[in-house]
């Protein structure tokens, strides 16, 4: 019978591994891994929403610039008045 060994690399050898294909790749590898990082990072779940559903780094940023866009219209609820309703309820 025979074993082989598992190849469990560390995220530094991996790393090294990786950057030694990138120092020797030709333009058109660059450019796709370029392509495929961006859109890993615009995948990535930075955050959630008070539903729980996952929200991606384009969502958040969207999300941030609308409501950017809200408070300089003066569409929110300051604290105070946030503190008085919440006394209602």
């Amino acid at each position: 019978m025979i074993y082989l060994k598992e190849n469990k690399m560390g995220a530094l050898e991996l790393r090294d591994s990786v950057l030694k294909y990138i120092n020797d790749a030709d333009d058109r590898l660059l450019k796709v891994v370029k392509a495929f990082i961006e859109t890993y990072q615009e995948e990535e779940i930075v955050a959630f929403d008070i539903d729980k559903r996952p929200i991606n780094r384009e969502e958040y940023k969207t999300s941030l610039t609308e409501a950017e866009a809200e408070i300089k219209r003066g569409e929110y609820t300051a604290q105070e008045d946030l503190e008085k309703e919440s006394q209602n309820w």
